[in-house]
């Protein structure tokens, strides 16, 4: 698979989504709701069909997994999987604060190989894969560069969960409390997007989260050369029966900040 190539995808299709959902987010849009009492709006749902409809034109070999489709579990026969998220953050899309994104992931063998995480309302677009490194592109300005974590280990900045917060981060931001010189909130995948590009240094994230929840997100992080694991150390993998990331996870900087 030409790593290359699915980002060129991938990226062209989350910008696509991208539009659509600002479309419906300037207007009134209806809100539903899931068995699992998650919101769901038409944008959710028009992002899955652009997206969809993009990735099986161009890789009709390669199975999806996605938060808003059916579950296709003949997917876990198969070496490579997208992994998609059309509207990550759809509390920040109801709030309308800006903070949501559209996340695009390959997996190749339970890994993630390639990501993309798309900005709607800042058009800033996130990408990375294997080989090849990180990058940001700003699509107001058509600047891009390469990003990466920073080295820190004092004076940290420490990123959190805006609408899902739990006790466990605020005792552990209590706990470093010496070398966190601030502490900061975002929605989505935005948090592990602060740590690669080096405006924030931890993250912590103790709730239950799914694998479209973080697969791009890991990708951009690693390959700028942050750190991303399940809480107990384990590697996060991909494609799976169950797609629950029940344990938890951290992203961080370097090896000295994981502090569990």
């Amino acid at each position: 698979m030409d790593l290359s190539n699915v980002l060129n995808v991938t990226k062209v299709l989350a910008v696509e989504a991208g539009h659509k959902i600002m479309e419906i987010y300037d207007r009134d849009f209806e809100i539903s709701y899931k068995e699992n009492e998650s919101p769901l709006t038409e944008a959710d749902e028009a992002a899955d069909t652009i997206i969809k409809v993009g990735l099986i034109k161009a890789f009709p070999e390669v199975s999806i997994l996605s938060e808003e489709g059916k579950d296709n579990k003949d997917r876990l026969n198969n070496a490579w999987c997208f992994i998609v998220d059309p509207l990550d953050g759809t509390k920040e899309f109801i709030n309308r604060n800006g903070q949501f994104t559209v996340n695009i992931a390959l997996a190749h063998n339970n890994r993630v190989v390639s990501g993309v995480i798309y900005v709607p309302v800042t058009r800033e677009l996130y990408y990375a894969a294997e080989g090849i490194g990180a990058y940001i592109k700003d699509l107001k300005t058509d600047e891009e560069r390469t990003i990466s974590v920073t080295e820190k280990t004092t004076d940290l900045i420490m990123v959190g969960s805006k609408s899902h917060a739990k006790p466990e981060e605020k005792k552990l931001a209590e706990k470093h409390k010496d070398i966190i010189s601030d502490t900061m909130v975002a929605g989505s995948s935005l948090k592990g997007c602060m740590v690669a590009r080096g405006e924030a240094d931890v993250y912590y994230r103790f709730g239950l989260t799914c694998e479209w929840d973080t697969a791009a997100m890991q990708t951009i992080v690693e390959q700028a050369g942050g750190i991303f694991k399940q809480m107990d150390g384990s590697e996060m993998t991909y494609n799976r029966e169950d797609n629950l990331n029940a344990k938890g996870f951290y992203v961080v900087n370097c090896k000295e900040n994981i502090w569990v």
